[in-house]
């Protein structure tokens, strides 16, 4: 993870206007705004997440924001471009970092941060450890601060039409992750629902036993479950656990049970 200030050379002491974390293995972006953020001074392409008092960009948008501001995908000389700048391929991440963010549309430009950033800290504190499909369409929901919540996916929608044909037929419904790191869940990389969203939309819950069924049934593998989802053996199973990269919810003498979440991680890791 690479986390970069989107600083604006126009503003005094080149104000921070959102903190940009790219994720390396899933390729994957996300803004966070600040909480005072004003709508006239952010970047016109995030302006509208402020107005409607959402500050966390999703990775759709986000890269959409990335995607503005590099050399696009379709430029008739991209061959020759990339060559001359030691590029092997097409890669977003590269080429945003070829002019740290700047382009001609404002004054906006890319930081990298490594020091503690207490806005992210403190927003990271209710990001998603996993989720559950529930019948009926609900998503039982773990946040790293320890709460368990239950949200009836119908609900969003309306403001999610995209995520529509997932929450019609439960195949499509059972097959939810978590985005990286935990900044929502997601059925595509265009139907997904924050975590900051599912956090205020869902109701606190006790679990009950039929629920804790359905977290199994969904959510926990064997061990050649995970030899296959890693493609690996049963010994480099055993070694990530020894290694403590892996950490078996169950273990007996005949079989290890290990949250599928953690592996998909692993996975990505």
């Amino acid at each position: 993870m690479r986390i970069f200030a989107i600083r604006d050379e126009s503003h005094p002491r080149d104000a921070v206007l959102g903190y940009l974390i790219y994720y390396e293995l899933p390729k994957a972006f996300y803004i966070e705004l600040p909480d005072h953020a004003d709508p006239w001074e952010t970047p016109l392409l995030l302006s509208s997440f402020v107005k409607r008092g959402q500050y966390s960009v999703n990775s759709y948008w986000s890269r959409m924001w990335v995607q503005q501001r590099i050399i696009p995908q379709d430029r008739q000389n991209i061959g020759q471009i990339l060559k001359e700048n030691g590029l092997k391929e097409y890669d977003e991440f590269q080429l945003l970092m070829l002019t740290m963010g700047r382009c001609a549309q404002d004054d906006c430009y890319l930081e990298e941060i490594t020091s503690h950033v207490p806005l992210l800290s403190e927003r990271w504190k209710t990001k998603i450890e996993d989720v559950v499909p529930l019948q009926g369409f609900r998503l039982l929901t773990f946040f790293r601060n320890g709460e368990v919540k239950i949200a009836d996916a119908k609900k969003f929608v309306s403001d999610h039409p995209e995520c529509r044909p997932y929450v019609a037929l439960e195949n499509r419904f059972n097959a939810v992750e978590v985005q990286p790191d935990g900044y929502g869940v997601m059925w595509s990389e265009q139907a997904m629902i924050s975590d900051h969203e599912l956090y205020a939309h869902s109701e606190s819950v006790p679990l009950s036993l039929e629920d804790f069924i359905g977290f199994v049934r969904h959510r926990v593998v064997s061990a050649s479950e995970a030899c296959r989802l890693l493609d690996c053996s049963r010994q480099n199973i055993d070694d990530l656990i020894k290694r403590d990269k892996l950490h078996p919810i169950r273990t007996d003498t005949k079989y290890k049970l290990f949250l599928r979440n953690e592996i998909l991680q692993r996975r990505k890791a």
